[in-house]
C-alpha cells in the first residue's frame, strides 16, 4: 500500500478533525500545507502514529488503512451479485416473499432485498390487485420517485401517454428513462388485470451479457464504457408536453475496480449519435452489435407472466425488461423508486449495497 502525506493528514480522525458523531470531516482540506510531510512516524503492532510540524499527532490503525487504500478497494466488490442467463435464474429456484411478510416482519423484508441485490429482480405474492396495496407495498422499502408519467403510474393501452408502452405493441429488451441523467433505479409493475392472451413479461440480466462481451471482447466492452450517447424522449400528447435528455454511455463503471453498475440500452429512445467522432462510429456499432447479440439470446430470455397478486420488483441500472404484444384488456400500475432509498434500506438492515 502506499499513501499520501496530504491524505493521511485530510483524512486524520482525532476528535478535533473528524466528528464521530455526525461521522463528518471537521478539518478544512484547504488549510493542509500541499507540501506536508510529518516529523516521525512510529508503528506499533496494529497502529501507526504520524506526528506532523505542528505537533498534532494523527493514529490509523493498519486494518483501517487496508480497507481504505486504493489497492484494498480495488479488490472489493461494491455490491455482490449473481449474474444469470434464464437456466441459471430458474434453477436458482429463488424464493418469493408473501405480502404479509413483506410488510410487517424485517426478515421478509431483508430476504427480499437480499434476492433484489443479488439477481436484479425479485417478486411479492399475495398483494391485493388494487393500486393503494401496490403503493402501500413500494413505499415499504423506499420514497416513490416522482417523474413526467406522476408519482404511481396506470396504465392500458390506450395510447395516453406518446409511449409505445402505451399500446398492444410488443415491447423489445430495454431498460427505462435512459433519458434521465439518473436513469430511475428501481421499477415496480402490477398487474391488476388481463382479459386476452399474450403480454409476458420479457426479463434479461444485462449485467450477464456485459460480462459475455468483456470475455470474448474486452476493447468493445471498453468502448461501450467510455463513449457517452443522448437518449431522448419528446411528447407532445393532449396535456402532455415533454423534451427529455439524457447522456452516458451504454455501460457504466467504477473507474477504480472496473466494476459494472449501470446499463443504458435502450434503441427506441437513443438519440442522434452526434458525440462521436467519425473514426469512432463504426467501433462503436461493431461493440453495440456484439452487446445486443447477447442480450437477443434465447438463453438469455426469462419470460414470466405477470398476473394480479404478483407484484415484479426491477433493478432498472441492470435488468432490461420487455413484453409480447397482447390482445384484449390489461391494466397495470406501478411507480418508480429511488435508488439512493432502497440501497439505504438494505445496509439498515445489514445487507452489502
Amino acid at each position: 500500500m502506499r499513501f499520501n502525506y496530504v491524505w493521511l493528514r485530510d483524512h486524520c480522525r482525532s476528535a478535533s478533525c473528524y466528528n464521530s458523531k455526525t461521522h463528518q470531516r471537521s478539518l478544512d482540506t484547504a488549510s493542509v500545507d500541499l507540501c506536508i510531510q510529518p516529523k516521525t512516524i512510529r508503528l506499533d503492532e496494529t497502529t501507526l502514529f504520524f506526528t506532523w510540524p505542528d505537533g498534532h499527532v494523527t493514529r490509523y490503525d493498519l486494518d483501517w488503512l487496508v480497507k481504505n487504500s486504493y489497492e484494498g478497494q480495488k479488490q472489493k466488490v461494491i455490491q455482490p451479485r449473481i449474474l444469470w442467463n434464464a437456466e441459471i435464474y430458474q434453477q436458482a429456484q429463488v424464493p418469493s416473499v408473501d405480502f404479509q411478510s413483506f410488510l410487517e416482519t424485517k426478515e421478509g423484508l431483508k430476504n427480499f432485498l437480499q434476492n433484489f441485490l443479488l439477481y436484479g429482480i425479485a417478486f411479492v405474492e399475495n398483494v391485493p390487485p388494487t393500486q393503494e396495496h401496490t403503493e402501500k407495498l413500494a413505499e415499504r422499502i423506499s420514497l416513490i420517485r416522482e417523474t413526467i408519467y406522476g408519482r404511481m403510474w396506470y396504465f392500458t393501452s390506450d395510447f395516453s401517454r406518446g409511449d409505445t408502452a402505451y399500446t398492444k405493441l410488443a415491447l423489445d429488451r430495454h431498460t427505462d428513462t435512459t433519458y434521465f441523467q439518473e436513469p430511475c433505479g428501481i421499477q415496480v409493475f402490477h398487474c391488476l388485470k388481463h382479459e386476452g392472451t399474450g403480454g409476458r413479461t420479457l426479463l434479461v440480466d444485462g449485467f450477464y451479457a456485459a460480462e459475455q462481451v468483456l470475455q470474448k471482447a474486452p476493447e468493445e466492452f471498453e468502448l461501450l464504457s467510455n463513449v457517452p450517447l443522448k437518449h431522448e424522449y419528446i411528447e407532445n400528447v393532449g396535456e402532455c408536453h415533454n423534451h427529455m435528455i439524457g447522456v452516458g454511455p451504454v455501460l457504466n463503471i467504477y473507474p477504480w475496480n472496473k466494476e459494472l453498475y449501470m446499463i443504458r440500452y435502450n434503441n427506441y429512445d437513443r438519440a442522434v449519435i452526434n458525440t462521436v467522432p467519425y473514426d469512432v462510429v463504426h467501433r462503436w456499432y461493431t461493440a453495440h452489435r456484439t452487446l445486443t447479440i447477447e442480450l437477443r439470446k434465447p438463453e438469455n430470455e426469462f419470460w414470466v407472466k405477470l398476473k394480479p397478486g404478483r407484484v415484479l420488483f426491477i433493478d432498472n441500472w441492470r435488468v432490461l425488461h420487455g413484453r409480447e404484444s397482447f390482445t384484449g384488456y390489461r391494466q397495470l400500475c406501478g411507480c418508480y423508486l429511488t435508488r439512493d432509498d432502497v440501497l439505504n434500506t438494505a445496509r439498515l438492515l445489514g445487507l452489502q449495497a
